[in-house]
């Protein structure tokens, strides 16, 4: 499993980035839904972001899901907004920071 980090205080207090390590068992959609909640200092299970509002959930975890022969889809990232914040998922990392 890969450590995940995140930084002492919320990213949205400093205008930061915060990136969350996924470990190669956890849906990117997890993932992301971690990386805004460390960036807001929220709980993820409290979170006030509502991921479906901005991109579809099965569509994300599927760009990163193995394909039908087997491989994984480990290569390229997809950038989306919520909000006024930008979130830049690849297979291994999200990274969550400030539009601009």
């Amino acid at each position: 499993m890969k450590e995940r980090t995140r930084g002492e205080s919320p990213g949205c207090e400093f205008g930061q980035r915060v990136q969350y390590d996924r470990n190669e068992n956890e849906p990117p959609t997890i993932a992301v839904a971690t990386a805004l909640a460390a960036y807001h200092g929220e709980d993820v299970t409290a979170s006030s972001v509502r991921l479906y509002d901005y991109v579809d959930p099965e569509a994300l975890d599927s760009l990163f899901g193995t394909t039908h022969s087997g491989h994984d889809r480990s290569v390229g990232k997809v950038v989306f907004e919520v909000d006024d914040l930008t979130v830049a998922v690849r297979s291994d990392t999200v990274e969550v920071y400030p539009s601009r």
